[in-house]
């Protein structure tokens, strides 16, 4: 066990003294450093910052974690840092005593003592009980076996993050879970991203029979087995088998699954252990009266270890009431739990679910039904005396809070009736879509974030107290800062609140740090810093590794800042451009070889061909980019099919990465009789002196031979139309969700003039671009009179742009696979050798 932060067990506290101190508050002990736990201490700071001193145990060595945030870690959509809701500097600064690592172990209600396991005995006034919930592990032969865990904690998600590691090395691992809920379906969807073969095993014929219906748990079940998992429905364990570790789980049928790691996720009990052996009154859970005291007076309990008027709770909105009134009895205020109606929001795999109420259509029940499977969208409402009693959403769950907030006060809906199930918009525009009416109507105690239990009126509140933007809201009341999906409930509601005067404000780089892009870029040239760690400790970064938003865009800040002294940092790199190759929703990779301007010929064909039947590709595609896309390649085949296209002369075609994509062409003068000029030559190369290069986003050229423009010039990053008198350069185009046509930069007479062009504009966009804006974005943001200041009216600095650029280009790479070009790419760019000389003296 790593004791970090904590007490390491040993002998020096071995009936060690009970020291007293010297401040003469009520001493408030916490045995629980959880969601709960924590939440309730930050209820007591915000009513009484000084009423009481706090000391927390925590089992874990770590500080209070976002534990509904685990499955995106497992996922790798997020890193630990992420989900960190209080940073040790939040103990420090409310002086706070947190002893991580060191869970307590006996309750002495006499002496009013805890004593953890490391043996240290401290005294408490009042003691809070947060222990949540143990996972139930199910009674079959086998549970013990190494490779066999549950899905509760970092500790889990390390487990699995280690076994997925580990099948990797050994060509490709398997998995089973077993449970359907919600925490199996993402343990299953973390591990089949991870590279994992994932089979799910399932008791009821419905997964997540608790909130969804039949028809939803259809379509989640398709959708699941769409990407690439073994659903079985209906199937009972008879037992886990392997010699010394887990080998695989064998069905009450007959069927075996092999797997070499069996996660259960099959259901959580309150943590009622440490409450029973202490004498207090214990069900279900531990027993709580309406301000969470339990049956002696001095201790209390909150969270998913208690019971509540015969009701135990696994979701966070009732936790977070629960907080809210131990809070207020601590504090001597008078409002209490009266328990908690309860609705269920979430993200399953990526797939939106949302329940609430009785949908089990009882007698008296009308249900309201809207399918649209082309969409994936299912909505359900139940209505009983025209009143809301149960709501059941899939793919669209935007409305679920609005069902909710009827189905908890009893109104009538008989005069919406008929737009009932297309949503709150259209019910409040009277048929016409209003999604600003829509969220005016909410009430005042309607759930806005069910991550933190924030309400409506708390964040009106909070806008109104001074937050004008949706930052400050996160940092004063959090709402929208863990999981996101309320943040444009959030941006409606700064709206609405404040009209024009939302407060966009400079956007940072993220969250680890006060500095902008722009400030970063600068500070960087101005200090002549060389390294990732060394721009955080000199900007003062929040976290000491920063996070997955800064580190790739510090490590391209530097990289085209230090061209040839700045080692490229791959674990700062987002996955896709780690593995040369497009990951694919069912965890295989998709890859592309570059085909100059557009070009093949046998060789390279044949290369791909063989390539497909070799690896068992399922499909190929050509692209919209004028290449072919291998799709279905494992990761652990990506080495060696690049060795295989790098040994046919082909290299990378970064449709992975932030860098050049593609150079579209036509045919041109060569063939076609319209063509002016000689587009596909100039394509190869404008795209032999541009690939590989790192950028702030992706880049795309073409080279259209004529006015016709069949290469689609205009609406690409660097256009290129070939005209009878020469070439008509433009900049900023964009295909994709928002079209975007180019402007006009200028109109040069040679090949030579048109590739320094493209050398300067891509360089002025790399040195002054924000990491991940596309040139159009830059462009309306800078102005295109600025773009033709710095590459068309003024001569020498376009050329010394383009130096710089044909500079860092001589150390770029050839091979995917290599750390340095093997090759001398002089040759791709004789054309402009002089001035890439010129930079390197």
């Amino acid at each position: 066990m790593d004791f970090q932060d904590g007490i390491e067990p040993n002998s020096d506290y071995d009936d060690a003294p009970i020291v007293p101190s010297d401040d003469v508050r009520e001493h408030l002990v916490v045995v629980g450093n959880g969601m709960a736990g924590c939440r309730a201490v930050e209820e007591l700071l915000a009513r009484d910052a000084d009423r009481y001193r706090v000391t927390i145990f925590g089992a874990e060595p770590h500080v209070n974690y976002n534990r509904i945030m685990l499955s995106p870690v497992l996922a790798g959509e997020k890193t630990f840092d992420q989900i960190v809701i209080n940073t040790r500097e939040w103990y420090d600064e409310n002086g706070i005593d947190l002893i991580t690592a060191d869970p307590v172990t006996a309750i002495d209600r006499a002496a009013k003592t805890v004593t953890s396991r490391s043996g240290r005995t401290v005294h408490y006034d009042r003691l809070l009980i947060a222990t949540g919930s143990d996972p139930f592990i199910i009674p079959v032969p086998g549970k013990d076996l190494p490779g066999v865990i549950s899905f509760r904690d970092m500790n889990d998600v390390d487990t699995m993050l280690a076994a997925a590691e580990a099948g990797k090395a050994q060509g490709g691992g398997s998995a089973v879970v077993i449970g359907g809920g919600l925490l199996g379906l993402e343990a299953a969807h973390g591990l089949t991203l991870r590279g994992m073969k994932v089979t799910v095993i399932h008791l009821m014929s419905t997964l997540m029979e608790r909130q969804l219906d039949e028809a939803a748990g259809w379509l989640l079940k398709s959708a699941l087995e769409g990407r690439g998992q073994s659903i079985l429905t209906g199937a009972d364990t008879a037992e886990i088998y392997g010699e010394g570790k887990v080998e695989g789980v064998r069905l009450k049928d007959g069927r075996e699954i092999p797997a070499s790691l069996v996660v259960m996720a099959v259901g959580i009990r309150p943590a009622t252990a440490l409450a029973r052996e202490a004498g207090l009154d214990v069900g279900r859970g531990i027993k709580v009266d309406d301000h969470m005291v339990t049956s002696d007076p001095s201790v209390l309990a909150v969270g998913e270890c208690v019971e509540h008027d015969g009701n135990v709770y696994g979701l966070v909105a009732p936790l977070w009431d629960m907080c809210r009134s131990l809070a207020d009895g601590l504090t001597d205020r008078h409002t209490g739990y009266r328990g908690s109606v309860t609705s269920t929001k979430l993200k399953v795999a990526g797939l939106d679910v949302f329940s609430a109420g009785d949908f089990s259509g009882g007698e008296g029940c009308e249900d309201i039904v809207l399918r649209d499977a082309a969409r994936g969208v299912y909505k359900r409402v139940v209505v009983k005396d025209d009143k809301v009693v149960g709501a059941v959403l899939y793919g669209d769950t935007a409305d679920g809070g609005w069902y909710f907030d009827l189905l908890k006060k009893g109104e009538d809906v008989s005069e919406v009736r008929d737009l009932l199930i297309f949503g709150q918009a259209f019910a409040s525009g009277g048929g016409a879509l209003d999604p600003k009416a829509a969220v005016a109507a909410l009430s005042d105690d309607a759930e806005i974030c069910g991550c933190n239990g924030v309400s409506k009126g708390q964040v009106v509140g909070c806008i109104e107290a001074g937050a004008c933007s949706l930052d400050a809201v996160r940092a004063t009341c959090k709402a929208s800062a863990s999981c996101g999906q309320c943040t444009g409930l959030v941006e409606s509601l700064l709206a609405l609140t404040l009209g024009e005067e939302v407060e966009a404000g400079p956007k940072t780089l993220c969250k680890c740090t006060s500095f902008t892009h722009d400030d970063v870029r600068r500070e960087i040239v101005a200090q002549d810093m060389r390294s990732i760690p060394e721009v955080m400790q000199k900007l003062h970064w929040a976290t000491p590794d920063g996070c997955s938003s800064c580190r790739p865009a510090l490590n391209y800040y530097l990289l085209c800042a230090l061209p040839g002294e700045y080692v490229d940092d791959q674990q700062s790199r987002f996955v896709n451009e780690r593995m040369h190759a497009n990951i694919q929703k069912d965890g295989t990779y998709s890859v592309v070889p570059r085909m100059w301007g557009g070009l093949t010929n046998p060789r390279e064909l044949r290369a791909i061909a063989d390539v497909v039947e070799k690896y068992d590709a399922p499909m190929v595609k050509v692209t919209g980019g004028q290449r072919l896309d291998i799709f279905g390649i494992k990761k652990e085949d990506l080495p060696a099919v690049w060795a295989d296209l790098n040994a046919a002369g082909m290299v990378s075609g970064h449709a992975y990465g932030k860098s050049l994509r593609t150079v579209k062409t036509c045919v041109g003068s060569e063939w076609c009789r319209f063509g002016t000029q000689d587009s596909t030559g100039l394509g190869v190369k404008t795209e032999r002196m541009t690939w590989g290069s790192w950028m702030p986003h992706k880049f795309k050229i073409a080279v259209s031979g004529c006015p016709r423009n069949c290469a689609e010039a205009t609406i690409k990053d660097f256009g290129i139309v070939c005209v009878d008198s020469g070439y008509e350069l433009s900049v900023g185009g964009n295909g994709g969700i928002k079209v975007r046509a180019t402007d006009f930069l200028c109109k040069v007479a040679t090949e030579e003039e048109a590739l320094e062009y493209c050398a300067a504009f891509i360089q002025v966009y790399r040195e002054e671009a924000r990491y991940l804006e596309r040139t159009a974005p830059w462009i309306e943001r800078v102005g295109v009179d600025y773009v033709k200041s710095r590459v068309v009216e003024d001569e020498a600095g376009r050329k010394a742009l383009a130096a710089r650029f044909l500079y860092s280009q001589s150390f770029s790479q050839d091979d995917p696979w290599a750390e340095r070009a093997s090759g001398d790419r002089a040759d791709l760019h004789q054309h402009l050798q002089p001035l890439a000389l010129e930079a390197a003296e």
